[in-house]
């Protein structure tokens, strides 16, 4: 994969925001909390994709200086849905989605590989499912292990890492269940809008960096505070080699190190730059 020098805050076009998260605004400059609904009649496609970002798509510098580079970068989805809020979810207020409709847009378990496709390739697509027109301005699923395939957890980071000369291969198998509620999509454009015999596209997105932090934020920023980089997996390669699950993370990295992980881990689904409420199930 190729590398790029520098990752910047507006890899996807999202100028309002830095460094992978920031407060719940649209780029329109409306409030995600907003009680806005649609109504309308009739039947329209609501598209699921799955995003991993430039982090994933391009590579990136870690907090404590490690090029990222990923090969692939699974993450399993299962109970996905849609909904259509009134009043609006708000997931860091409210404890429950107001739903006055529902998509099923996921029943069972499905893989997706965010990093296929070139640096700037377009989201993953999921799946496409019908639903009632109108504005659906709430969405919730799960991370799951799988049931079939070749993967065994729920996320799958393999990749390659360099600093300083040195180069390590590595896949970390990260089998978290963990249950997302989100709001409405915030990032340069809104989502969510369906209109009769039209589509409309639903997004669910990872922030790696929560994991690994970035270099090009400032040592105090709280990706970087709240990240626990790559140095401390780094230790537990053995001849340029790092294979390792949670409970073997949980063995060898410091008390400290794998709590970090673990939260940061509970921290990686968003919708854009949007947050979401979430539960390790």
């Amino acid at each position: 994969m190729q590398k790029r020098a520098l990752l910047t805050s507006l890899s996807l076009g999202l100028p309002l925001f830095a460094f992978g998260c920031a407060s719940n605004t649209t780029g329109e400059g409306e409030t995600s909390g907003s009680n806005e609904t649609a109504s309308a009649n009739g039947t329209g496609r609501i598209n699921l994709v799955a995003n991993g970002e430039a982090f994933v798509r391009q590579g990136f510098v870690t907090k404590d200086g490690w090029q990222i580079d990923f090969d692939h970068v699974y993450v399993t989805l299962d109970d996905v849905k849609a909904y259509q809020s009134d009043p609006a979810f708000d997931p860091d207020q409210d404890e429950e989605i107001q739903a006055q409709n529902e998509v099923t847009l996921v029943s069972d378990p499905t893989t997706v590989d965010l990093a296929k496709g070139g640096e700037n390739a377009d989201p993953i697509m999921v799946t496409q499912e019908k639903g009632k027109a109108g504005f659906y301005n709430a969405i919730s699923w799960k991370l799951a292990t799988p049931e079939q395939g070749e993967q065994n957890s729920a996320i799958v980071l393999d990749g390659t890492a360099q600093k300083n000369g040195r180069t390590i291969d590595f896949v970390l198998n990260l089998d978290k269940s963990i249950a997302y509620k989100c709001g409405e999509y915030v990032g340069d454009a809104r989502k969510g809008f369906l209109e009769a015999d039209s589509k409309t596209e639903l997004e669910t997105t990872f922030h790696f960096d929560h994991i690994f932090g970035d270099a090009q934020a400032p040592a105090d920023d709280a990706i970087n505070t709240g990240a626990v980089g790559f140095e401390p997996m780094a230790k537990l390669a053995d001849n340029g080699t790092l294979k390792a699950n949670l409970q073997t993370l949980q063995q060898q990295l410091s008390s400290e190190n794998y709590q970090t992980l673990e939260k940061a881990i509970k921290g990686l689904g968003h919708v854009g730059e949007g947050h979401c409420a979430e539960t390790t199930t």
